[in-house]
């Protein structure tokens, strides 16, 4: 896209140059007001139950334009607590926590909670140009916080924030320039989010079937075919969520297939495992093996993880890891179930799974597959003893019924199901890297425009 004929130093190291009759302000100069937010007593129930108000926390910054709240409030709270509330096309800035410098545009009369500072427009500031504005300048935002301890970014700070300004038609141009191309952006990505969706449970799908015996491995023609249409007879498996198997297939309890299930504590007690064991970030002597290291691959990285000493880690002999191991979630979020990577160093188990070693009638892998299924998903679920913390006792792990195909048949399927299964992953993130460019380009694009870098004053939707 063309550039502006004339540029000039801004005066500003992050921005740099910007179109010669632009100006720099700070944000109050271009604002009615910046207010902050609080929250009406949760214990009044008559503030919030049946609330017509919208009542914004971070948590509804799903999107740059926001649409209902989590959490609305009564008149009665407006009344009471003396509420001044926000006009339409204010801007609402996340001004402490985890999404600081996070910006949204309401298009309706609302109010917020103590962490979001209201932003007011006047009349010399388009309120969608100045959203996309500051939405551009996030780490910008995020550096001017208070982070002494905890980051925040209060009134006045909000105010001192500096604003680019081009004449208001000019802005208004960029806003619609933006407004055409983020929506056609943000379609694509949603139709690829959709499509993503779709192949997660078409591969769901393929796992289900394979490791409840809809489909069953035919020799002779060397991959899984459908059990109707197979030589293979089927029974009833006597359980009513697993329907028909085949024939050859057994059902029993994982128990019979156990050689090995254990956890952290079996190394000793609290204090001695307090006294014995040292963590470390740095690279150390041993990988210690913990849920979220499975969860989001970080062990491809050694610096994402932690590490035990040598010491620590012959003191904990008895959660030795060496590869293909079950590790089943004790605590948390039961139903996750993750099978250990075979590593080239030395690795040991961390509290809240358990170590699970299986015996020669069940193959590893494929009773990963089948606690990836919905029924064997669905199983550890119902095991949980508890509503709020999750909690997955030993004797209720080893009453879980598994099937029991013949153990190379196991071997058989859960190659196929590897083949298959990484087809899909390597399409899911060619999408998903797909995706991290569009929004990358979107950023970019949005970048440009507000602050000058491209001139879109002639662009014309088609």
């Amino acid at each position: 896209m063309k550039k502006y004929e004339k540029y000039k130093d801004s005066g500003i190291e992050w921005l740099g140059e910007i179109p010669e009759h632009w100006d720099v302000v700070k944000l109050k100069y271009v604002v009615d007001s910046v207010e902050t937010g609080k929250t009406p007593s949760t214990t009044n129930e008559n503030y919030f139950e049946n609330g017509n108000i919208e009542w914004y926390s971070p948590g509804d910054f799903t999107s740059l334009k926001l649409g209902d709240s989590n959490k609305k409030i009564t008149d009665l709270a407006v009344t009471e607590n003396k509420l001044s509330l926000y006009p339409k096309n204010t801007i609402l800035l996340v001004g402490i926590g985890a999404t600081l410098g996070k910006v949204a545009l309401t298009d309706r009369v609302c109010f917020t909670n103590q962490q979001i500072n209201a932003i007011i427009p006047s009349n010399k500031m388009n309120p969608y140009f100045g959203l996309y504005y500051l939405d551009s300048i996030k780490e910008e935002i995020r550096n001017e916080s208070n982070a002494s301890t905890m980051a925040i970014l209060n009134q006045s700070k909000t105010k001192d924030l500096i604003f680019i300004l081009p004449p208001k038609k000019e802005q208004t141009a960029i806003a619609s320039f933006l407004d055409h191309l983020t929506t056609q952006i943000d379609t694509l990505i949603e139709k690829k989010e959709q499509l993503i969706e779709k192949l997660k449970l078409q591969r769901q799908a393929i796992i289900n079937e394979a490791v409840t015996g809809q489909v069953v491995w035919s020799e002779k023609e060397q991959k899984m075919i459908p059990l109707a249409q197979s030589e293979v007879k089927g029974k009833d498996s006597g359980i009513e969520w697993l329907g028909e198997i085949p024939e050859h297939w057994e059902v029993n309890y994982i128990k019979r297939g156990l050689k090995l299930l254990t956890d952290y504590e079996a190394n000793g007690s609290f204090d001695s495992i307090k006294k014995n064991v040292e963590f470390t970030d740095d690279t150390g002597y041993a990988w210690y093996v913990r849920a979220t290291d499975l969860e989001n691959s970080l062990f491809l990285n050694e610096n994402n993880v932690r590490w035990v000493d040598d010491k620590s880690y012959q003191f904990l002999h008895k959660t030795k890891l060496h590869g293909g191991e079950l590790l089943v979630a004790k605590r948390g979020e039961i139903g996750k179930v993750y099978l250990m990577p075979e590593v080239d160093i030395k690795a040991t188990l961390a509290p809240n799974l358990y170590l699970v070693r299986l015996n020669e009638r069940l193959d590893s892998e494929f009773t990963w597959y089948y606690f990836e299924s919905e029924i064997g998903k669905g199983q550890l679920k119902l095991k949980n003893r508890s509503t709020t913390m999750g909690a997955l006792y030993k004797d209720d792990f080893k009453e879980i019924s598994i099937v029991f195909p013949p153990i190379q048949e196991q071997i058989n399927i859960r190659k196929e199901l590897k083949m298959k299964c990484e087809r899909y992953s390597n399409i899911i993130n060619k999408i998903d890297l797909s995706i991290v460019k569009l929004k990358l380009y979107r950023q970019s694009i949005i970048s440009e425009a507000v602050t000058g870098k491209i001139d879109v004053r002639d662009w014309e939707s088609v």
